[in-house]
């Protein structure tokens, strides 16, 4: 029993040494209000996926028709781009790199800068068979499902990291 948690307290330890802790919940300005998250593509399935974030967050959703009064999570563009990265004896594609480049900015009601427009770029490497074109299909579409999840993380992140106070320089 005790070598079994030995091991388990020693890995508590050093963790806790290093500096290791959780990330908090995402902590959002009191003074924000309702927010609505505008995008290009009316259809955007991230700005449906910030849109739940900040819901979560305990952001107020605004109505789809409000403009006065709201604060607003503008995703500016979306690009995807796969590039070839390595090519087998007959020179067809075999590995490739998914980047997702994402351009937002935030306002609060007031038209005040929240989060001034920035971009965020994801990337992620993928191998292809050239003879496996089902494959090839399912697995890109599960990295592009990360992908957007792990961009609106990302945004959301940035959100919140904005939202703190500046930290008092010692």
């Amino acid at each position: 029993m005790t070598r079994r948690l030995a091991p388990l307290i020693l890995a508590a330890t050093l963790l806790t040494g290093c500096g290791f802790h959780l990330r908090n919940a995402l902590n959002l300005p009191a003074n924000l209000g309702p927010v609505r998250v505008l995008a290009s593509d009316p259809y955007s399935a991230l700005a449906e996926d910030l849109a739940n974030g900040l819901a979560r967050a305990g952001a107020q959703a605004a109505a789809a028709d409000a403009s006065e009064g709201v604060a607003t999570l503008q995703v500016v563009s979306e690009q995807w781009a796969d590039t070839a990265i390595s090519h087998d004896q007959f020179g067809r594609a075999q590995e490739f790199t998914l980047r997702y480049a994402v351009i937002f900015s935030m306002r609060r009601a007031d038209d005040s800068v929240v989060v001034p427009q920035q971009a965020v770029e994801l990337g992620r490497d993928y191998l292809a068979s050239p003879v496996d074109s089902i494959g090839k299909a399912s697995e890109r579409e599960l990295l592009v499902r990360e992908l957007r999840r792990d961009m609106a993380a990302a945004i959301l992140r940035r959100v919140d990291a904005a939202s703190k106070p500046a930290a008092v320089a010692q």
